[in-house]
């Protein structure tokens, strides 16, 4: 090795571990991580408490089961051991109420965000008396489930007749029970999110400035600026929850862009904002906390049909649509290509921000793939479902279908809703599969883009340049996803879910929300008409979205129907149950 080469290595080595308090993707790391970290801080004291809480239901559940019907007894225990949550805890209650969303509205924005007791009595008046005679019925429910209960237990369980009556009142009771919890669910309870959210944007300003004086840029220009964009972003919050647009699908993260573009193409994005609107910052953290809800005990729970349609599927579309897009469509830019391609088959913008960064694309490319993945995640959200319903489709084929095409995790869950819990269950474990190849794509995108697309004269490739490519934040995401996967494991499915479905991630999913609304508000108010108008030459990239989300239609329908319905149909049964 010449002495040049071996000053080369050297600076790159020093600028390796002066990137890990210098650069924005280890920034995001370390955010992500701290603020998972600071939730199991707040859980794990009490899981010697949570252990004995479960293991107390458990031995009641174990007694119960053995007897030939459902028992009151077993129906308690099993409510009462899903009750245990980490998230119930009260520094947890009050930390995860720091970070709720606007509320849904239809007449006065300000609805969204305060409501008095005066108002939510008001709207409650009406319903007060049906409420009330759900509750009395529920009640009288229960009261017969415990006589009929009562009477088959006195008899030794040996009379079939009173162990029928007694199930028959006891199921009547479940379904009261239920009946009176939908509606005092849907009862209005008075709020002032106003205090708590500005605590909320002080936080996250606070926690990112952090991040913003290591990479040296001026704190005091990023804090006056974050006053605007989180302004900014809860005005598109409050906008994507007034009851008609989000029913079509119009959320949030649209609002963002399109309030951020109109202000960035008309009276254009104020310079004191400009320092604060840090897009790679923010989703990059975003894309870290997403980590936290992508656990493998979650993916062995569905088996390998939903392997099968994630895994399978989405490199096949991804490649197909890329080679569509040169080949046939004649793409002048290879990253706009790939960006859209991973976009539309992977996961959307997650999948978009770290293929961008694998290959180097350019902003408006970047900016073009999430607006086109917005557009049609908010088509697809009210057409898929529609589409399902019209063909009968079943919930698990159904939930599949929408977990392995439409590209927003939120959008899919809401989707998969419409199909009842199953689909959505389903469709949220399929996406959340689907989401641990948001890291293996960035990997071999960083590769080929180095190797082929990007290749020196000498046709040589060191290991160093393709780890300078790829996009570092993914190892926060891949391992905040390995953690909790590994600590959900060792703990058991109980614990597990009391601590991490219902504690860590409830943390991560909620603050992963805001942090993507807080990108997407920057890609607008980035974002130049003038600009990105060049890269919709020829209608190119609308072409190539359209032609690859319908092969990826094609083909999930497909291999879902080969792995739940032709190789695997008792998995779909147990499902189905």
């Amino acid at each position: 090795m010449s002495q040049h080469d071996e000053s080369i290595v050297i600076d790159r080595a020093k600028s390796s571990w002066s990137d890990l308090w210098k650069k924005e993707d280890y920034w995001a790391i370390w955010v992500g991580l701290a603020i998972a970290f600071f939730a199991m801080f707040l859980i794990l004291p009490s899981k010697s408490d949570f252990v004995q809480k479960i293991q107390a239901q458990n031995d009641i559940i174990s007694v119960e089961k053995a007897k030939p019907y459902d028992t009151v007894a077993l129906v308690e225990a099993k409510k009462a051991k899903k009750a245990i949550m980490g998230g119930s805890l009260p520094a947890m209650k009050e930390f995860k109420s720091y970070f709720a969303t606007p509320k849904k509205w239809s007449g006065n924005p300000l609805d969204s965000m305060v409501l008095s007791k005066e108002q939510a009595d008001a709207l409650n008046a009406d319903k007060m008396d049906k409420v009330n005679e759900a509750k009395a019925a529920a009640a009288a429910a229960k009261e017969l489930a415990v006589t009929a209960d009562t009477l088959a237990q006195e008899a030794n369980y040996q009379n079939a007749q009173l162990n029928a009556e007694a199930e028959e009142a006891i199921t009547a009771w479940q379904k009261a029970d239920k009946a009176s919890s939908k509606l005092q669910e849907k009862l209005a309870k008075p709020y002032n999110l106003f205090p708590k959210m500005i605590m909320l944007g002080i936080g996250i300003a606070l926690i990112m400035s952090i991040g913003i004086f290591f990479m040296g840029f001026s704190v005091a220009k990023f804090l006056i600026g974050f006053v605007g964009v989180f302004i900014l972003c809860v005005i598109a919050n409050i906008l994507g929850k007034h009851a008609g647009m989000s029913y079509y699908g119009l959320n949030a993260e649209i609002w963002s862009i399109v309030l951020g573009m109109l202000i960035a193409n008309t009276i254009k994005t104020p310079k004191w904002m400009m320092p604060a609107v840090q897009v790679e910052y923010y989703i990059k953290t975003g894309l870290v906390l997403l980590g936290g809800e992508v656990l493998f005990t979650k993916i062995v729970a569905i088996g390998i049909p939903g392997i099968f349609v994630a895994w399978i599927v989405t490199p096949i579309v991804l490649i197909s649509t890329y080679i569509f897009g040169q080949k046939i469509l004649k793409m002048e830019s290879k990253t706009l290509n790939i960006t859209i391609s991973a976009d539309m088959s992977v996961c959307g913008t997650s999948a978009a921000i770290a293929t961008a960064a694998a290959c180097r694309a350019k902003k408006e490319e970047l900016t073009l793939a999430v607006g086109l993945s917005l557009t049609f995640t908010a088509i697809m959200m009210i057409a898929m479902p529609a589409l399902i319903k019209a063909i009968g489709l079943d919930p698990v084929l159904g939930g599949a279908w929408i977990g392995g095409t439409i590209d927003s995790t939120g959008a899919v869950a809401a989707a998969g809703a419409f199909l009842g819990d199953t689909a959505m269950q389903v469709a949220a474990t399929i996406k959340m599969i689907q989401n641990v190849l948001i890291g293996v794509t960035a990997f071999f995108v960083a590769i080929y883009f180095t190797t082929r697309v990007e290749q020196t004269a000498d046709g040589k490739v060191s290991p160093m340049e393709i780890w300078h490519r790829f996009p570092k934040f993914v190892l926060g995401f891949l391992g905040l996803s390995i953690l909790l996967s590994f600590m959900s494991a060792s703990y058991g499915s109980d614990l597990a879910y009391s601590i991490i479905d219902k504690g860590v991630v409830d943390v991560t999913k909620g603050l992963r929300g805001w942090y993507f609304a807080l990108a997407f508000i920057s890609v607008g108010l980035a974002t130049n008409f003038r600009e990105l108008a060049v890269y919709f030459k020829g209608g190119k990239p609308f072409i190539l979205y359209v032609c690859g989300q319908t092969f990826n239609i094609c083909l999930t329908i497909l291999m879902a129907w080969i792995m739940f319905d032709l190789a695997f149909p008792e998995i779909k049964a147990s499902l189905l149950q």
